[in-house]
């Protein structure tokens, strides 16, 4: 007896979900959200009782936001390759609407405004639009692939000019980063000459620099990088050298579940440090295995993309693959001080609300996309 929810027989809209969707990335989407859960409850408790908030005051948040993400995913992922830019065309607009209106009304969080409140919840617009981005990117350049004549190519460096203007306004210099690199990234594999690449990573890297001179926190960040004796490091490295050091009490298999000292002395370690606190209570087993299930997901979901025939699909999943993966190197690698600090978290398992709802969203194109689509002829 097969032991499948669904038989091949099914012709329903779940039916045919279940047999065309990648359920391997499926499993491994699922398996960091329930991490994500598991990190929540050894990570939140001290950070919540320092605030005075309740002990499990972040823990319920999260595990309130965790189901909404994963319904929308599964909603999103029921679309057609069509009705999933249609969307993304219609979150790109609200969302450049929503980082405007965050550069006016935003709360002012460490000198930035990334968060606005809408109906009692505080939302980062830019977590929303970044997925959309990827998606109108590959839907502008593949219609240039499709028609020479039309201004594809124009069209998506407006919508990048746009989205780093408003992301620059409020600072925020990480998802500015993530955001080019995606775009980037999507030239290439749209065939872009290898002359205008070079040209286009000749300006990424004088943007890189000219940040450097105007943000003067980039600047604070790069130097203690590079020389730790150049900041406090009771303040200024605080973060880091406690997030090092978790590393090391955690060795190969951690301390155990609930056995972490270093989460009671970091201020984000239920949110940008939270790999710090999966290293020293579960070791490097569990990190490494993190680690596996991001690539698992960014290279799976390349490769199926790949055996697509429409650029518009290669180049969407391409998209959004980067996105995510880009974003977990850069809290993991923030909390290994292998790059500048950047408040970015680890996607799914990082403390967040709005934010989750966004990566459901994200995921759920992403599945979407890579969805088998046998004798279906589709005008993409």
């Amino acid at each position: 007896m097969s032991t499948a929810p669904f038989s091949r027989r099914d012709t329903s809209v779940l039916g045919r979900w279940w047999w065309t969707v990648d359920r391997w990335s499926l499993g491994a989407i699922l398996i960091i959200v329930a991490l994500g859960v598991l990190l929540s409850f050894a990570a939140s408790p001290p950070v919540a009782d320092r605030l005075n908030l309740g002990t499990f005051f972040f823990v319920k948040r999260h595990m309130i936001m965790v189901p909404p993400a994963l319904v929308l995913m599964i909603s999103v992922s029921l679309l057609s390759p069509q009705q999933v830019r249609r969307f993304a065309s219609l979150i790109y607009l609200v969302g450049v609407i929503l980082l405007v209106i965050t550069l006016f009304n935003g709360a002012e969080i460490k000198g930035a405004r990334r968060w606005v409140m809408i109906a009692g919840t505080s939302i980062q617009a830019s977590e929303f639009i970044k997925p959309a981005f990827a998606i109108m990117v590959a839907w502008m350049l593949a219609e240039k692939y499709r028609d020479f004549q039309f201004p594809g190519l124009l069209i998506s460096f407006i919508l990048l000019s746009i989205l780093v203007l408003l992301l620059l306004l409020q600072p925020d210099l990480g998802m500015t980063l993530v955001v080019v690199s995606t775009w980037i990234g999507q030239l290439f594999i749209a065939g872009m000459p290898i002359i205008w690449m070079v040209i286009l990573g000749g300006l990424g890297v004088s943007g890189f620099c000219g940040a450097y001179f105007l943000f003067p926190h980039v600047a604070r960040r790069i130097d203690q990088f590079f020389d730790p004796t150049s900041g406090d490091p009771k303040h200024d490295l605080y973060q880091v050298n406690q997030s090092l050091e978790a590393f090391m009490n955690g060795g190969l298999f951690g301390r155990g579940p609930g056995e972490g000292i270093i989460k009671k002395n970091v201020p984000d370690a239920h949110a940008d440090f939270v790999f710090a606190v999966a290293g020293e209570e579960f070791g490097l087993v569990l990190c490494l295995a993190m680690v596996g299930l991001f690539a698992f997901i960014v290279i799976r979901s390349l490769l199926r993309a790949m055996q697509d025939s429409s650029l518009f699909v290669i180049m969407g999943t391409s998209g959004i693959a980067m996105q995510f993966g880009l974003q977990a190197f850069i809290n993991m690698a923030s909390a290994l001080h292998l790059i500048p600090t950047k408040g970015m978290t680890m996607p799914f398992v990082s403390y967040g609300g709005s934010s989750l709802v966004a990566l459901g969203i994200a995921m759920g194109m992403l599945l979407s996309l890579t969805r088998r689509r046998h004798g279906v002829t589709e005008v993409l």
